[in-house]
């Protein structure tokens, strides 16, 4: 039987002409062997498909991703933070991904400072039942500056600035910043009194703790942005009333102040308008009375030549004007005959008439003038 010259590289087995039952068995042999090669050829294609598909990934939506080869960022620069879409890394531990939520705003609170409540209460926004004084290790409060003591929580939302710093500058940020804002709000509370904290100030109260937060994060470079800070205060329980008295005494006061400022207001304003009309008056009346003294001086004045020349025609003319200014005047005149003995008669003139009296001319009908 000659033998075929076999090819190097090849994987396929050619068969024989069977003269035997050896020759049987090889050609089998050589069959099962070309059907394995032919499986681990599919396997093999399966796997290669199977690494290439578990290094393709996505990066959704309000997120982004930091590749990390064997603990630190694969590339550099702007490559570093990967933005949505399809990515290729290797698979673990060779790659890492590291996801990073950048679209969404957390929250981060401090409630070392607030009193002891249960979730059912916090859900129900509850007070719980007074105690006659604080429980020590369970209940928090700060100091104040003029030595009391307070309740205060705060609630910070913010937003990842830079991914970077964020994920990877701490081991865990959220608890970093809780102990942050912890300290702000006693270093803040240390710094104002109870009365201004609760009451008299508490905007500046609040602005001063976001003002020393955002120098914390900016100081320590933690790749946030903060959006809004809510700060509670509260008084102990025990002293509630107190507190409340006080408040009570102190806003009775403000109203009674206030009313007494707009009487006091209202009074001046009406005491100075009244002056200023007075004086206004007399001015006027002060210039009438000099306008019609120097008309009338000025009026004699000029009669004065008059007077000089002829004192008894001036005399007879100025009654005569004085007469025709009254009869002027006068609703009713009458001609009033000399007496036939010569003797002068008295002359009254009524310058305002009386006034009728009323004539009824029908009993039905009302009084008329």
């Amino acid at each position: 039987m000659a033998e075929q010259p076999k090819i190097p590289g090849s994987m396929r087995l050619t068969p024989t002409p069977v003269t035997s039952a050896d020759d049987a068995s090889s050609q089998a042999l050589n069959e099962a062997l070309g059907s394995s090669f032919l499986l681990v050829r599919i396997m093999v294609a399966l796997l290669l498909g199977a690494f290439v598909f578990s290094c393709v990934f996505t990066v959704e939506p309000n997120e982004v991703a930091v590749v990390l080869r064997f603990g630190r960022p694969r590339s550099s620069g702007a490559d570093t933070v990967l933005r949505p879409g399809l990515h290729w890394a290797f698979p673990y531990p060779i790659d890492e991904i590291v996801r990073i939520r950048t679209g969404e705003t957390k929250t981060v609170r401090a409630t070392n400072a607030w009193y002891a409540t249960t979730p059912g209460e916090e859900a129900l926004a509850a007070e719980p039942m007074a105690q006659p004084t604080l429980a020590p290790g369970v209940d928090g409060y700060v100091l104040t500056s003029d030595q009391n003591i307070l309740h205060v929580r705060a609630a910070m939302k913010y937003r990842v600035a830079d991914p970077l710093n964020f994920a990877f500058k701490f081991a865990n940020i959220t608890n970093l910043l809780a102990n942050v804002l912890d300290n702000t709000l006693y270093r803040t509370s240390a710094r104002f009194t109870a009365d201004n904290a609760l009451y008299k100030e508490p905007t500046a109260f609040r602005e001063a703790i976001v003002m020393r937060m955002r120098e914390q994060i900016e100081s320590m470079d933690l790749g946030i942005a903060v959006d809004e800070i809510i700060v509670d205060t509260r008084t102990p329980a025990y002293v509630k009333q107190a507190f409340d008295a006080v408040i009570a005494a102190e806003q009775d006061r403000s109203k009674k102040v206030n009313v007494a400022e707009g009487y006091f207001n209202e009074r001046v304003r009406t005491a100075e308008g009244e002056a200023a009309a007075i004086r206004f008056g007399g001015m006027v009346s002060s210039n009438a009375l000099i306008q019609a003294v120097s008309a009338e001086a000025k009026y004699f004045q000029d009669q004065l030549p008059y007077y000089l020349r002829e004192p008894e025609l001036l005399r007879a003319r100025l009654r005569i004007e004085a007469l025709s200014q009254v009869l002027t005047n006068a609703a009713d005149k009458f001609f009033v005959p000399d007496r036939p003995d010569g003797s002068s008669r008295e002359l009254r003139i009524q310058i305002n008439r009386e006034p009728l009296a009323p004539v009824r001319r029908d009993p039905n009908a009302p009084l008329t003038q």
